[in-house]
């Protein structure tokens, strides 16, 4: 088991801010252009940002030897297909459904983790988990499963599962990929993401649309926070620590959506918000024991056991 040092933790709360507040952005940004366009647009920018920040430290990638195979997989994998999956999954399911199929992501982890990355699957790391997305589940609330009346529904949940399965393989196989230059591979994880995102969205909804000077800025604030910044973030916590305690990640960001919607965007907010976030803070702090134990320095060194 890697130690998960304070910087870890820190990294996971980032994030949880991070990708909780891009919900907030992305309804700002869909006021002038399509959603897939979105995609790719967010991720275009972050890609283009990224490289150049590579290029500075001389395109390096792999230190020792090289797997270009796993690096394609993941960037699809990370990148291109969920995009792909939940851009068109939201046109038949309702956005809650999403939320509750993201925050699965740990559930899914948890198995591959076991068997692809060393990380033991124990029965308290699963009733964390499982306690962990209960609590998502309640601050999504029931209207998550409602119907939208689409005879494509089913399919549409399908595939924001198939997005969450995705995320889920593509965090073991990062933490399975030889010694790597950490920006170097988010750059590249990117770049193979706007190679599959930006035909795609060319296929669904045609040429690239006119947008205004304010859709432009919303763009590139996904493009260099959410996108770039956190999937850095992302990968130096996955390699760091290790995919199940990065999943973790998907439990705060519900959480914070909520938050930054009723706090910005005048929302409503769930009166089931503080049970959820028991039920979610519990879950964690159960999953991650003996982290937490040793973050506040409540383990005692093996010396002082003897």
């Amino acid at each position: 088991m890697p130690e998960i040092a304070p910087r870890y933790w820190a990294m996971v709360a980032a994030l949880g801010l991070t990708w909780g507040a891009t919900f907030m952005v992305v309804e700002l940004a869909l006021q002038g252009i399509t959603p897939f366009w979105l995609a790719a647009g967010r991720i275009g920018f972050a890609a283009v940002l990224l490289t150049a920040v590579w290029g500075l430290r001389g395109f390096r990638l792999f230190t020792g030897a090289s797997n270009w195979p796993v690096v394609v997989m993941v960037g699809i994998l990370s990148s291109t297909l969920p995009f792909i999956l939940i851009s068109w999954g939201l046109q038949h399911v309702t956005s809650g459904f999403a939320g509750v199929s993201m925050s699965a992501i740990p559930l899914m982890v948890l198995p591959l983790a076991h068997f692809f990355a060393s990380e033991p699957l124990t029965l308290r790391r699963l009733i964390g988990v499982v306690i962990g997305f209960f609590g998502v589940a309640l601050l999504i609330g029931g209207q998550a499963f409602e119907s939208i009346g689409t005879d494509l529904e089913w399919a549409g949940r399908l595939a924001c599962l198939g997005a969450a399965a995705c995320y889920s393989v593509s965090s073991i196989s990062v933490r399975r990929l030889p010694e790597v230059d950490p920006v170097g591979l988010a750059s590249v994880l990117l770049l193979i993401g706007a190679v599959g995102i930006i035909p795609a969205a060319w296929l669904v909804e045609g040429p690239p649309p006119a947008i205004s000077q304010e859709t432009w800025m919303w763009l590139a604030i996904l493009g260099l926070i959410p996108t770039a910044g956190a999937n850095l973030l992302r990968v130096l916590l996955i390699r760091g620590a290790g995919p199940t305690f990065m999943s973790l990640t998907n439990y705060l960001v519900p959480v914070c959506a909520v938050f930054f919607g009723a706090l910005i965007l005048g929302e409503p907010l769930p009166g089931t918000l503080i049970w959820a976030l028991a039920l979610i803070l519990s879950g964690v702090a159960l999953s991650q024991f003996g982290a937490l134990k040793r973050l506040f320095g409540l383990s005692r060194p093996a010396a002082a056991r003897q």
